[in-house]
C-alpha cells in the first residue's frame, strides 16, 4: 500500500465527515466533547479575524510591491489598528 493511500486526508470527503461526526457524538455521550462558552466562541471568532485580515494586508503588500493594482490604498492599510479589522479614523 503506497503512502498516499493511508490515513483520514486520503479519503473522500463524505466518509471523513462521517468517521468525524461518529467521534463527535461518542464524545458528547461520554461527556468528554469540549462546549465552547460565548466568550471562548467570541475570542475564537476575533483571532480568525485577525489572522485572514494579516494575510490579506500582507497579500496586498506583496502584490503592490510587485507592480500589481491593490484594491487598497498603502496609506490606508497602514491605518489599520492592530486590535481592529476595521481603519484606524483618529489618523494615529
Amino acid at each position: 500500500m503506497a503512502k498516499e493511500d493511508r490515513g483520514f486526508a486520503s479519503m473522500d470527503r463524505s466518509k471523513q465527515r462521517e468517521i468525524a461526526s461518529k467521534g463527535g457524538k461518542a464524545a458528547h455521550q461520554k461527556g468528554t466533547a469540549h462546549e465552547w462558552t460565548s466568550e471562548e466562541a467570541r475570542d475564537a471568532g476575533r483571532k480568525g479575524g485577525l489572522a485572514s485580515h494579516k494575510r490579506r494586508r500582507e497579500q496586498l503588500m506583496t502584490n503592490s510591491a510587485s507592480g500589481e493594482s491593490a484594491s487598497m490604498s498603502s496609506d490606508r492599510m497602514e491605518s489599520f489598528d492592530a486590535g481592529s479589522s476595521e481603519p484606524s479614523t483618529s489618523g494615529e
